[in-house]
């Protein structure tokens, strides 16, 4: 280590510990779900979702878990607003096309799509809208 990149480092003696990070505030408001305590709910045969958050507004935070070798019943469509999409793992399928896990989709109001994943998946759902 320089005697540059020394000085910049915290220093730390008996009496005067390296600086910390202050806690977060808890405000009104702020809250945490943890996906294994989320309740489960079968939308269809292999298709699971479940809750962890929904605003005062309607929007709604979820977690879709899809089996291998599922796939929605009927076409999906994006009412009344936006639906936001993080593939956690697996791959998932529009049907038009495929996601890797680590891939966003934006699906804008009134689009529409066919969930289904041939490898099975886990998404994180997000509707900003309701």
């Amino acid at each position: 280590m320089t005697a540059k990149e020394q000085s910049a480092a915290p220093q730390t003696t008996d009496r005067h510990p390296a600086p910390r990070t202050p806690a977060p505030r808890q405000t009104p408001g702020y809250v945490w779900s943890a996906v294994r305590d989320a309740p489960v709910r079968e939308l269809f045969p292999g298709i699971r979702v479940r809750p962890l958050w929904t605003g005062d507004n309607g929007a709604k935070a979820q977690v879709l878990e899809m089996d291998p070798g599922t796939c929605w019943e009927g076409i999906d469509v994006h009412e009344p607003g936006p639906e936001e999409v993080f593939v956690v793992s697996g791959e998932f399928h529009d049907g038009e096309r495929a996601y890797p896990a680590g891939t966003f989709v934006h699906a804008p109001a009134g689009s529409s799509h066919v969930p289904q994943t041939t490898t099975g998946c886990t998404l994180f759902v997000f509707y900003p809208e309701g």
